[in-house]
C-alpha cells in the first residue's frame, strides 16, 4: 500500500514539474509569432493617417522616429506639444520625425472627429509633424502597430500603455529603442541625438 501510494506521489510529482516546465518554456518563448513579432521592424505597419488614407511606415526607414500616443484635452497637452515642436523643429532636417497618434482612451480626452483634431493640433498647437488616425493603444482593438511597440518595450508596470503622451524612441532600423513615460519632457531625451549621429 505505501509503495503504490509512494509510486503514484511519484507520478503527481513528475506530472506537476512537467506542466511547470511547459508554463515557463512557452511564458519565455509564447510561439513562433512571438519570436516573428521581434523580428519585425516598425516598418512592417501600414497606418492610417487623420484623413484616413493608408500610409506604410516604410517610408520613413534611415530615420530617427518618435511616436507618441497624443490628446487635445489632457494636463500634459501645451507642454508636450509646445516641446514636441521644438524638438521637431530642431530635428526634422536631421532624418527625424515624431509621429502622433491621437487616443481617447485616457478619460475621453481626445474625443474630437478626425476633422476637429487636425484643426486643433494644426491651429491651436501648431504641429507640422504627421498626425495620424484616432487609434487604441490598449485592449483587445488596440492597434497592430502599439501592440507591437509595447511587445518591444514594456513599463515598468506592465505593457500596458499607463497615459497619453507615452513615447517611444525608435532608431534607423525601425526598431524600438527605448520607452518614456508620460512625463518625460520631450527635450530631455537625450538619445534622439546620439541615435541621429550614429551611421
Amino acid at each position: 500500500m505505501d509503495i503504490q501510494l509512494t509510486f503514484w506521489n511519484l507520478i503527481s510529482l513528475i506530472v506537476l514539474l512537467i506542466a511547470l516546465y511547459v508554463f515557463f518554456f512557452f511564458r519565455k518563448n509564447p510561439s513562433s509569432s512571438m519570436a516573428e513579432n521581434s523580428s519585425k521592424s516598425i516598418y512592417d505597419f501600414t497606418v492610417k493617417d487623420i484623413s484616413g488614407n493608408d500610409v506604410s511606415l516604410s517610408q520613413y526607414s534611415g530615420k530617427v522616429l518618435l511616436v507618441v500616443n497624443v490628446a487635445s484635452q489632457c494636463g500634459l497637452t501645451q507642454t508636450n506639444y509646445k516641446e514636441l515642436n521644438v524638438l521637431y523643429e530642431k530635428h526634422k532636417n536631421q532624418g527625424f520625425e515624431i509621429l502622433a497618434f491621437p487616443c481617447n482612451q485616457f478619460r475621453k480626452q481626445e474625443p474630437g472627429s478626425s476633422e476637429e483634431i487636425q484643426n486643433v493640433v494644426c491651429t491651436r498647437f501648431k504641429a507640422e509633424f504627421p498626425i495620424f488616425d484616432k487609434v487604441e493603444v490598449n485592449g483587445k482593438n488596440a492597434d497592430p502597430l502599439y501592440k507591437f511597440l509595447k511587445d518591444q518595450k514594456g513599463g515598468i508596470f506592465g505593457d500596458g500603455i499607463k497615459w497619453n503622451f507615452t513615447k517611444f524612441l525608435v532608431n534607423k532600423e525601425g526598431k524600438v529603442v527605448e520607452r518614456y513615460a508620460p512625463t518625460t519632457s520631450p527635450l530631455k531625451i537625450e538619445d534622439i541625438e546620439k541615435l541621429l549621429q550614429s551611421s
